[in-house]
């Protein structure tokens, strides 16, 4: 496969924004060329093309930023096909045409990753949870490149990765998820991988996993929503997915990006980190219209209302499984799959003790049942590789090492 290279052409600075300041409308320089094809496409979206939007609280800086920093590190890749023939992607608040990052793909949606380590090396791919961006692994990356291929995605949606608008190529339904999901991991780990995975998109790669064990080394869960109690998006998230309110909160940059990630636990970002998670807020509303559609979704297909028969799960007691599942409830098929004799992937559950999101009462229970690895981190909270990234970088190196 040929790397997708990205290069990035200042020809205009980004705008420095300012509280209760009008933004002048220009058209962002930032551009990305894949190799793969030799076309020139806008990472963000230019105001011109009619996406209007404009917010307040933050600001870029007028040199490098941390953002083009990490941009310039990654790579573009393309898999899993778009549908469409819809028109051109409308805002669902102004019905305003959205800008270049909204519209559906032609053909094959643009992912953006970054890889550390030797490509002949064991595969490990990072995944980010939500709301977050590979970016969150940064801290992980240089451990694993000693001794592996590291590397760390973009979800659908995210970070620089292509963001389509619901009903125009992409509805980010947890399906479509997992089917893209397979699709990228085709392009960027062919053979054996090892998956690491954190927080709330741990029910897509395990039923992804279920699918795909022979090329499966190690799964490793980092604060997955693991018990029945974790069916249930906390309220800052699940605050995206309200009627009318939802779209207004999605569309602030430090509700969507800065609140979201340091209410979960003890994560106090530093101002250049803050900015990188705010950026696609920042610079289009296509970042927050993605995040309104993956909460209305999560809010949906984690936990199905319809009654269940619980049976067990052949450990005396424990009711871990449930019989006739519904196809979308997502927290119980993954549980299921966990506990089911089919599964034979190895499988380690790391935890953050200090999430304020997912209560930690019954995992280590639920692990034990189950012969799953379970390894506490004392001082992480939800965002495992924000809080801990080092640490949890070694741990996931001995895990995949032995």
């Amino acid at each position: 496969m040929a790397a997708a290279q990205v290069s990035i052409s200042s020809a205009s600075p980004l705008p420095r924004l300012r509280p209760n300041s009008r933004i002048r409308r220009q058209k962002l320089g930032f551009r990305c060329r894949s190799s793969l094809d030799g076309e020139e496409y806008l990472i963000d979206a230019p105001e011109s093309i009619g996406d209007g939007f404009s917010f307040t609280g933050g600001k870029y800086s007028d040199g490098p930023s941390r953002s083009d920093e990490w941009f310039a590190q990654g790579k573009m890749v393309k898999a899993h096909t778009a549908y469409g023939g819809k028109g051109k992607a409308k805002d669902p608040f102004f019905g305003l045409t959205m800008g270049a990052a909204s519209q559906s793909s032609a053909d094959l949606f643009r992912w953006f990753y970054v890889e550390a380590g030797s490509t002949s090396n064991q595969a490990v791919m990072l995944i980010h949870g939500f709301p977050s961006q590979a970016y969150s692994f940064r801290k992980v990356l240089p451990v694993l490149s000693e001794d592996y291929h590291a590397i760390a995605v973009d979800w659908l949606g995210f970070g620089f990765s292509d963001k389509p608008q619901p009903k125009y190529g992409f509805d980010y339904t947890l399906d479509e998820f997992v089917s893209s999901l397979e699709s990228l991991i085709a392009k960027l780990a062919p053979d054996e991988v090892s998956l690491v995975v954190q927080g709330y998109f741990a029910p897509v790669v395990v039923k992804y996993a279920s699918s795909h064990q022979d090329k499966l080394k190690n799964l490793i869960l980092v604060n997955p929503p693991l018990m029945e109690k974790h069916a249930k998006l906390p309220s800052n998230l699940s605050l995206f997915s309200n009627f009318l309110l939802g779209e207004i909160f999605s569309q602030d940059p430090l509700r969507a990006s800065d609140k979201t990630l340091t209410s979960c636990g003890p994560y106090k970002m530093k101002e250049e980190d803050a900015m990188v998670y705010r950026r696609p807020y920042l610079t289009s509303g296509s970042s927050g219209f993605a995040l309104n559609a993956i909460s209305r979704a999560m809010s949906r297909e984690l936990k199905d209302l319809r009654t269940r028969k619980m049976i067990g799960s052949g450990h005396e007691n424990d009711g871990l499984c449930y019989l006739d599942l519904p196809e979308k409830d997502y927290v119980g098929s993954m549980r299921t799959i966990l506990a089911s004799e089919s599964w034979k992937t190895k499988t380690t559950i790391c935890w953050g003790l200090r999430d304020r999101w997912l209560s930690y009462d019954g995992v280590e229970d639920y692990c034990k049942a189950l012969k799953h690895k379970l390894v506490e981190l004392p001082m992480a909270g939800h965002h495992v590789q924000e809080d801990s990234g080092e640490e949890l970088g070694k741990i996931i190196a001995g895990i995949i090492g032995k």
